[in-house]
C-alpha cells in the first residue's frame, strides 16, 4: 500500500470532525433557507397527489387574470348616480387614492349600455354579449377591495397575498398543498401571452421561500410548448429508457449524498419531468385535435380573439389530463385604461370575451365545471371620476382599490348570484366587503385545504398564503 494513501490518527480525527459539523451546519442552512430542520421538514418536495385537509368541492383550477384593473362600473356593476350627475366635481372625495390627481376630472357616466341576463338577471355590459349567456354559471362578487393603489403592489397582493415581492404564488401554494394528479404534466402551468409578459413577469408566478418544484411553468401556446424539448436526433425506445433508468440511479446516489439541498431536487425533478413531457405536453396542447364546432366555439382562427381562444381551450385540456392549477395571462395590462375607455375596454373585450364564454360553455358539457373552479378578474377597480377628459372620448379611468368586481364560477360556487354591493357611485364597498385575503382563503377551502392550516415554516415563522392577516371564508358564494 502507498503511504501516501495512508491517513494519520490526526487527520483521522479533523476529517470526522468535519463531517460531523458540516452536516451540523448544513442543517442550520437547510432551517434557515428553507424553514426546517431535515428531521422535523416534511421529506418530500416533490408533486405527487397529497390528501387534502377535507372532502374538496374542486379539484382544479382556471384562472383568467385580467391585468391592469378591469372597471366595475363599465362592466358589472352600473351606476345610474353616474349618468344623473356627469360631470360634477368629486374630487376632493377620491382624492387620496388618486395616482394621478392632475389628470382629475369630474364624474364619468360609462359609455356603454347595461342589460340584465339569465334567469339570474345579472347586470352585464354590451361589450361582453357572450359572456353575458353565461352568468347564470357564474358568482359575481362586487364588493372587493385591496391594500394598494398602483399596479405592482397589487399584483403582488392578488398573487401572493403580501403588497410585497418574493412571496410564493396561490397556484405554487396550490401544487405545494396538493401536487398534481398528473406526473407526467406541472401541477402549475402558466399560458402568457405570445405578445408579450404582463406586469411584474415571471414574479406573478414564483414559487419564492417554497422549494422551486412548486414554481409555474411557461407552457408556450405557439409552436413547440417547451424550447429544446425533443432531442436532435431519433433513439430506439429501449435505448431511451435504459438511458433514463441510469441517469434516475445516479440523480438518486447523488441527492442521497446532499439532503437538504432543494434547489437540486427540483433540478432534478424537471429533468424528469422535462422527459415525460416530450410527449404529453405537446398532446395536451394540440388544439388542432379538436373539433371544428369547438375552434370556432371559441374563436381560435378569428381575431382578434385567437390568442386568447387557443390558451382557454388549452387550459380545459391540460385540467382534463390532471394539471392542478392554470393561469392564463394577457400581455402588459390592457384593461388599464386612464384614458380612451370606450375604445380599450371595447378592445379588452374583444380578445377575451368569447374565449371566455366558451370555456364557462365547455366545461359545462363536458362535465368538468363541476370539478374546476374557474377565477376571472383583475387586481383593483378603477374610479368613478374621469381622467385625462379633453372630451367624452378621450376620458379614462384611474386606478381604484377600494372596490373592484370579480367572478368566480365551477366547483362548489352557487351559480347564477351577485354578491356585496358598492356605493351609488362605484367608488367604495358599501356591503359585505371581500378582501383579497378573504378571496384566497375561499378558494383554498374549495380545493379542500385549511388556509390556517397550508403553512411553510420559513426561519422560525409560519407562513402561509393568508399571511397574518385575519380572513374569512366567502360562504354566501358557497353552493
Amino acid at each position: 500500500m502507498s503511504t501516501s494513501n495512508l491517513v494519520s490518527r490526526r487527520g483521522f480525527f479533523n476529517r470526522v470532525s468535519d463531517g460531523l459539523y458540516g452536516a451540523a451546519l448544513a442543517g442550520l442552512i437547510s432551517k434557515d433557507v428553507y424553514g426546517a430542520s431535515l428531521e422535523g421538514a416534511r421529506r418530500s418536495y416533490d408533486l405527487k397527489p397529497r390528501r387534502p385537509d377535507f372532502e374538496p368541492k374542486a379539484t382544479s383550477v382556471i384562472q383568467l387574470f385580467m391585468h391592469g384593473g378591469p372597471s366595475q362600473m363599465d362592466l358589472f356593476d352600473p351606476k345610474p348616480t353616474l349618468d344623473k350627475h356627469h360631470g360634477e366635481a368629486y374630487f376632493d372625495k377620491v382624492a387620496a387614492d388618486l395616482t394621478a390627481p392632475e389628470g382629475a376630472g369630474g364624474l364619468l357616466r360609462s359609455p356603454f349600455k347595461f342589460a340584465r341576463h339569465g334567469q339570474s338577471g345579472t347586470w352585464v355590459s354590451e361589450i361582453m354579449p357572450h359572456l353575458a349567456k353565461q352568468v347564470d354559471d357564474i358568482a359575481v362578487i362586487k364588493s372587493m377591495f385591496t391594500t394598494h393603489p398602483n399596479h405592482e403592489p397589487a399584483l403582488f397582493m392578488i398573487h401572493s397575498g403580501r403588497i410585497i415581492g418574493g412571496r410564493p404564488a396561490i397556484g405554487a401554494w396550490v401544487a405545494y398543498g396538493l401536487g398534481s394528479e398528473s406526473q407526467n404534466l406541472p401541477a402549475y402551468v402558466v399560458l402568457d401571452d405570445p405578445m408579450g409578459l404582463p406586469v411584474n413577469g415571471v414574479q406573478n408566478w414564483q414559487s419564492g421561500f417554497l422549494p422551486p418544484v412548486y414554481q409555474g411553468m411557461r407552457l408556450r401556446s405557439v409552436g413547440s410548448p417547451i424550447l429544446n424539448l425533443q432531442p436532435e436526433r431519433k433513439q430506439a425506445a429501449e435505448l431511451v429508457q435504459a438511458e433514463r433508468d441510469l441517469l434516475s440511479r445516479l440523480d438518486l446516489i447523488h441527492k442521497r449524498n446532499r439532503p437538504g439541498q432543494l434547489q437540486l431536487d427540483a433540478r432534478i425533478a424537471s429533468y424528469e419531468l422535462a422527459a415525460r413531457l416530450q410527449v404529453d405536453a405537446s398532446d395536451a396542447l394540440d388544439v388542432s385535435k379538436e373539433s371544428k364546432e369547438t375552434l370556432a366555439l371559441y374563436g381560435v382562427g378569428e381575431q382578434p380573439s385567437d390568442s386568447y381562444a387557443r390558451r382557454c381551450l388549452m387550459a380545459r385540456r391540460l385540467v382534463e389530463r390532471g394539471v392542478r392549477y392554470v393561469q392564463i395571462y394577457i400581455n402588459g395590462q390592457i384593461w388599464d385604461n386612464h384614458s380612451q375607455i370606450e375604445e380599450n375596454l371595447k378592445t379588452a373585450c374583444a380578445r377575451t370575451d368569447k374565449p371566455v364564454a366558451a370555456l364557462l360553455q365547455d366545461l359545462k358539457q363536458r362535465g368538468l365545471l363541476d370539478k374546476t373552479l374557474v377565477l376571472w378578474g383583475g387586481e383593483f377597480g378603477r374610479m368613478p371620476i374621469a381622467q385625462f377628459e379633453k372630451n367624452a372620448r378621450d376620458a379614462g379611468r384611474d386606478h381604484n382599490p377600494r372596490a373592484f368586481t370579480l367572478w368566480m364560477a365551477g366547483a362548489g360556487i352557487k351559480p347564477g348570484i351577485s354578491y356585496g354591493m358598492t356605493d351609488d357611485v362605484g367608488y367604495e364597498v358599501a356591503e359585505h366587503p371581500v378582501s383579497v385575503t378573504d378571496w384566497h382563503a375561499t378558494i383554498l377551502h374549495l380545493l379542500g385545504l385549511d388556509y390556517r392550516q397550508l403553512v411553510f415554516d420559513q426561519s422560525g415563522l409560519k407562513e402561509k398564503l393568508t399571511s397574518v392577516y385575519d380572513a374569512r371564508i366567502v360562504r354566501e358564494v358557497l353552493a
